[in-house]
């Protein structure tokens, strides 16, 4: 829509005027590049993982790029219910008719929103005698048409939503929100939706994400842009990426982030002498500069995310150093506003309340002259990160874990002191990792698991008329047997039948205790009186005499038995061909032959290995492997979590 004169002074108001000038300036999204980057986002703590470290966008980032302001109330309120949670709030399309002066036609709406197409029939040509009335309405549908497409775009693209009803009831009072941190909840969110294997497109402000690319990584930048203004991100105007061969280019791109080191990044690109001249004076006041380092939360309505910045100290001029554990928020990622209004500020009054006190949670940072990651932090990294996605044969082994020479001279850094608040995990998630591919997921067949137990108990074991046990007793034996292999049962899923579980019980990961005598006499007859039972008349009758070993018992030396990984997984092929070293293990470290396929580890958020198994979903074998994703987050992604939740994403 075209930006009128007249309407100007009232997005000036606003704080949105540097983002309007920018409605004539977007550019053309590369969507390879963007897809090479998301691969390479955790939503447990909102960064890019790179092979040299973590960087994300962050509300320094928002600012310069945008022109938005960062520091001011929240952007939160409710969705459609005004007569209910704002004092002299209206019926939704009451007050849209008031603000707007009619009302769209009904084929332009849909339950809570108005077409785009409406907006641009209907106050596209600003009238040139219009009176102030008529600009103020012609501000708030230029206003709203801005924020649905430029910062808060969704997947449907095409669609307005009222819940900015209140906010353009009030144009002189839109200046006091921090439409910055809005903006970065929403992409946050977007990010970690799409981190999800089910979902494919991506929403939310885009440009400023690539945008923000060009500006950090110069080896990934168009040539050929070397003027700019402000806002920042007007600099790749005329840029127009090919639209041939992506699946290509993204190969490519992961490539080329692969290969990346700290020199090719830029932390920071805003401090060079050609760049600040051009910046806005108020975007440099303390009054705003000081929210960039602030850890805190970020609000947009439902949308509550994390700025987490202290994982990123170099992109405001210091020296990185280990970072403490991530903040669990899947609570929060699993709530989008559906299912019911609500008065948001009050249903998340606690991360508002941390908002509002948001300068006590600026974080001290000592700028360097040369800022980056320190050698203990690029230790911890190349021991434990998952750096690469790219097939192991396009490298000539570039994990060289020696510590660069300017990481060792500038030396460590202090952590800087954070607000500590509780975790708010997501409990069905946390209770649907506990059961499936556990044994306590196999009701049928736990009979079976119990009986191995029974050897051990003669006073309970004397009654096998009917091979079954108190079911107390398999839910009190059963999380302690599942934990001495290092965590979890390996797994079934309560698919398979009890022959093909027998089987598998003989195998180094049963969780059966590794001292009950499986030799002994009454352990064959036990399980020679199963097959009994379990034989119907055109079955072969098993012989009802005590089975005899030709063996002799043998007891298990518990103390000198370490599993193999090969043992505790699954042999599965592996598509993307056999090589000779694994590019995700840093030379020289052994594998860790305790790993299992589990959920969030109590340690709760240090880093993990990528997962790469074969498990079995409702019944049906699936392939689970994320290569889009690298595995240095706080915890993995559940697969089976992925499987089972509802698709509320789209």
């Amino acid at each position: 829509m075209p930006l009128h004169d007249r309407i100007i002074p009232y997005l000036e108001r606003a704080g949105l005027y540097h983002l309007a000038r920018l409605n004539s300036h977007w550019f053309w999204l590369d969507e390879p590049l963007v897809s090479a980057f998301v691969e390479r986002w955790r939503p447990e703590t909102h960064t890019f993982h790179m092979p040299f470290g973590e960087c994300t966008v962050t509300l320094q980032d928002v600012a310069f790029q945008l022109g938005l302001p960062v520091d001011g109330e929240a952007v939160s309120g409710c969705l459609g219910e005004f007569e209910t949670y704002i004092e002299g709030g209206r019926p939704a399309w009451e007050w849209f008719q008031d603000l707007f002066g009619e009302l769209p036609p009904p084929n332009k709406v849909k339950q809570m929103t108005v077409h785009f197409t409406w907006f641009h029939e209907r106050f596209s040509v600003l009238p040139p005698d219009a009176n102030e009335e008529t600009v103020r309405i012609y501000a708030r549908a230029y206003i709203i048409m801005l924020l649905s497409t430029q910062l808060f775009g969704d997947k449907s693209a095409n669609r307005v939503h009222i819940r900015w009803l209140p906010f353009l009831a009030n144009l002189d009072e839109m200046g006091r929100y921090s439409w910055g941190s809005a903006a970065l909840a929403w992409l946050y969110r977007c990010m970690c939706r799409v981190a999800n294997r089910n979902v494919t497109n991506l929403a939310g402000p885009l440009q400023l994400l690539q945008s923000w690319i060009f500006w950090r990584f110069p080896s990934l930048r168009p040539s050929g842009f070397d003027y700019f203004s402000f806002p920042l991100a007007s600099r790749w105007a005329a840029y127009l990426p090919p639209n041939d061969g992506k699946e290509q280019k993204v190969i490519s791109y992961r490539l080329a982030l692969d290969r990346m080191s700290a020199r090719d990044i830029l932390w920071e690109p805003y401090s060079a002498v050609d760049v600040l001249p051009v910046v806005h004076p108020e975007i440099l006041t303390e009054e705003h500069s000081r929210i960039w380092r602030v850890v805190t939360s970020l609000i947009y309505f439902a949308v509550i995310e994390w700025h987490q910045v202290d994982r990123v100290v170099p992109q405001l001029g210091g020296v990185q150093h280990i970072p403490e554990d991530a903040l669990n928020v899947d609570w929060l990622h699993a709530k989008d506003g559906r299912g019911g209004d609500r008065w948001f500020p009050h249903y998340y009054r606690d991360w508002h309340l941390h908002w509002g006190s948001r300068v006590d949670a600026v974080i001290s940072i000592e700028r360097v002259a040369d800022p980056g990651p320190s050698a203990d932090y690029l230790d911890w990294w190349y021991r434990e990160a998952h750096r690469f996605l790219s097939p192991g044969a396009a490298f000539t082994d570039p994990r060289g874990t020696q510590i660069p020479e300017e990481a060792l001279q500038r030396g460590s850094s202090q952590v800087p002191r954070r607000s500590q608040l509780p975790h708010m995990p997501d409990n069905r998630r946390v209770e649907r990792r506990r059961r499936v591919g556990t044994r306590e997921s196999g009701r049928e067949w736990r009979w079976i698991y119990d009986m191995l137990h029974e050897d051990d108990a003669p006073e309970e074991a004397a009654d096998v008329g009917g091979h079954r046990v108190r079911r107390s007793s398999g839910r009190r034996r059963g999380p302690q047997a599942a934990t001495q292999f290092g965590g979890r049962a390996s797994g079934t899923t309560g698919t398979e039948t009890a022959g093909d579980t027998f089987t598998q019980s003989f195998t180094p990961t049963m969780t059966m205790d590794v001292d009950d005598q499986m030799g002994s006499a009454h352990f064959y007859s036990d399980f020679a009186a199963v097959m009994r039972d379990d034989a119907g008349p055109s079955h072969v009758q098993v012989d009802a005499a005590p089975y005899q070993p030709s063996a002799p018992d043998v007891v298990f030396d518990t103390t000198a038995y370490h599993p193999h990984m090969t043992e505790m997984q699954p042999q599965v092929p592996d598509f993307q061909g056999q090589y000779a070293v694994d590019l995700n293990q840093p030379a020289g470290s052994p594998l860790d032959t305790w790993f299992t396929m589990g959920g969030t580890p109590q340690s709760a958020y240090g880093i993990a290995p990528p997962v790469d198994d074969a498990v079995q979903v409702a019944g049906r074998p699936t392939r689970v492997r994320r290569p889009t994703r690298c595995g240095t987050g706080s915890h993995l992604l559940d697969p089976f979590e992925d499987a089972a939740r509802d698709d509320t994403d789209d």
